[in-house]
């Protein structure tokens, strides 16, 4: 086994150039979420990489994204067990983009939109099957690829085929970036909820005839102070009111006001508490009628026992290959915290770095060969009964 650890390092320390190539070609691909034709180019690439390595795909139109790319071994034995691999190509960055923020390279880092939220990790999937491919290792999992176009935005439309997927995989390894400069893997991952508080109420002539109306300002201001008493930031829970709107004119009392409220949770009883709290909200005030939608979009990622499992063999892996791999929780959520529902997840599998969603986005270049060693040796894992 020490043997096919070095092989791998020397074939993708060849492949290096190669590597960076295609992500530098992914990454000059401008795909934000909200743009499904922007997907087209970037999909067609990745088909034609899968293929290469002897997959089959399947393009699954999205209807109002972009859709997703699903690739298989076009031989597979049947009834063997599957194992999952999940990344996005959809970006944050609008089109026009690369204008003002170009791929660079300076002092060993690659920078550019994209290349961190996580083209990296597209790149470090394709070029770790194909070290497995082109030395011959054999996988005791079917590996199985699924690379959406709507994870910045919620992953709504492909969220179904990950659910479906992960229910049938013994394992699921998401090629988003990891935490820190160091690059420690996400083990947990907050649950994501998005509620909207829409406020009704009575207008009238705040000079003249203030008395005969209800403002759903004022309603919508009792709501606020009732929803940011439940933030419990020791336990990591967070409920923040972002955006607030209401009203018509300053000499009218407000007949309508709406905020959206973003809440982030660890575990999912913490989520299922704060969903109760917030869609039983009752007015404060009379003559006001108050509708509250909304509830969590992304469970959270929890450290159950099989979730450890996998991180504790992913911890060998980085070992055999010199690495002292960390853990971390992130706050945001990802696919894995679909998967995390139905089977071993791993998340934070991409290449170390900063700046995803910001202006100085960039990777180490010395590690995406590192971190692609390390997906090989997963996938090569022997698969518990």
């Amino acid at each position: 086994m020490e043997a096919d650890v070095q092989n791998i390092r020397h074939y993708l320390r060849e492949q290096r150039p190669a590597m960076e190539a295609f992500l530098r070609g992914l990454a000059a691909l401008e795909t934000p979420s909200r743009d499904p034709q922007a997907q087209d180019a970037l999909f067609e690439i990745l088909a034609a990489k899968f293929r290469g390595l002897g997959f089959k795909c399947l393009r699954m139109p999205g209807r109002q994204t972009g859709g997703y790319l699903l690739a298989r071994p076009a031989r597979r034995q049947r009834g063997r067990p599957v194992q999952l691999l999940i990344g996005h190509g959809d970006t944050v960055w609008e089109k026009g983009t690369l204008e003002k923020m170009p791929i660079g390279q300076e002092n060993g880092r690659l920078s550019g939109p994209g290349i961190f939220d996580m083209k990296a990790g597209l790149a470090q999937m394709a070029f770790a099957l194909q070290a497995i491919r082109a030395l011959g290792l054999e996988m005791a999992a079917t590996p199985v690829c699924l690379v959406n176009s709507d994870e910045e935005i919620g992953s709504r439309e492909s969220t179904p085929a990950i659910r479906r997927l992960a229910r049938i995989a013994r394992r699921v390894f998401v090629l988003e970036p990891p935490l820190g400069l160091e690059g420690r893997l996400k083990t947990a991952r907050k649950g994501l909820g998005r509620f909207t508080l829409t406020v009704r109420g009575k207008a009238a002539h705040a000079g003249l005839d203030p008395g005969k109306g209800a403002s759903a300002i004022l309603e919508l201001s009792h709501q606020i102070q009732r929803l940011f008493a439940l933030n419990e930031p020791e336990k990591g829970i967070t409920v923040n009111v972002g955006l607030v709107e209401g009203g018509i004119s300053p000499n009218v009392v407000a007949p309508t006001s709406k905020a959206v409220v973003d809440v982030r949770a660890p575990t999912q009883e913490d989520a299922s508490r704060l969903s109760e709290a917030i869609l039983s909200l009752q007015p404060a005030t009379p003559e006001v009628a108050l509708e509250v939608e909304g509830g969590f979009g992304r469970p959270p990622m929890e450290r159950t026992p099989r979730n450890r499992r996998l991180w504790q063999d992913a911890r060998k892996a980085g070992q055999r290959l010199g690495l002292d791999l960390e853990e971390a929780s992130a706050g945001g959520g990802s696919d894995g915290n679909t998967a995390s529902l139905f089977t071993a997840t791993l998340d934070g599998l991409g290449t170390p770095g900063d700046g995803a969603h910001a202006a100085h986005e960039f990777i180490f270049l010395d590690k995406l060969e590192e971190r692609t060693a390390l997906l090989a040796l997963l996938l090569l894992l022997p698969v518990e009964s």
